[in-house]
């Protein structure tokens, strides 16, 4: 990973145009971009986890794109903006809202009844986690978005946030985010959500 726009193995690059929207021209280096970015999710944590804040409100397309933009928009023009291109993840960017609408329906229906779950909650949060990085709504921030947004919902069901590796940045911890990845593409390949679910808690 080298210069300002590097990205760690398996991340989606951003395009001229995406770069274009860099919003800090006080960034120079990759760390201080990941620093900003940092400060940014740090300050949404606080709208993200407000006691005001039921699943059902958060579980609507507004609601996403909002978390999305509460996370990176003081760094990037296009935070909360649906992805306009192809990518080397994700579904084409004409299917992203559809399909975005209808995870969103389907967790809505899977927690409309607290006492009868479709899944135990922790795997319910995964699950959701895993769609949202598949479909790949956004230019860039794809997973630590759909982390924090698994956060919202399990915490909503009355479990702890995940650990995800113990936190931080997974991209400055590369055996973390080589783990990861493996999780994520066990889910994609055999529906196995068991590797995903333990680096969550782990």
């Amino acid at each position: 990973m080298t210069g300002l726009f590097g990205e760690p193995d398996g991340a989606t690059p951003l395009d001229h145009d995406d770069r274009l929207g860099l919003l800090r021209t006080d960034i120079a280096t990759r760390q201080e971009l990941n620093q900003a970015e940092a400060e940014n999710i740090a300050a949404a944590l606080q709208w993200a986890f407000s006691s005001r804040r039921t699943l059902p409100r958060f579980l609507t397309q507004a609601e996403i794109k909002t978390l999305h933009r509460r996370m990176f928009g003081d760094v990037w023009r296009w935070a909360g903006d649906l992805r306009r291109r192809e990518t080397n993840i994700g579904v084409e960017p004409y299917r992203i809202a559809t399909e975005l609408e209808s995870l969103l329906r389907d967790v809505q229906a899977q927690t409309a009844d607290a006492e009868r779950l479709a899944y135990p909650a922790d795997e319910l949060a995964v699950r959701f986690h895993h769609r949202l990085v598949s479909i790949h709504l956004f230019p860039n921030g794809n997973g630590r978005h759909a982390r924090l947004a698994a956060d919202v919902v399990v915490v909503s069901l009355g479990r702890p946030r995940f650990s995800w590796g113990s936190g931080g940045h997974l991209a400055e911890a590369p055996c973390m985010r080589n783990r990861y990845l493996a999780a994520l593409r066990a889910a994609d390949r055999d529906r196995a959500y068991e590797p995903l679910l333990e680096f969550a808690r782990s």
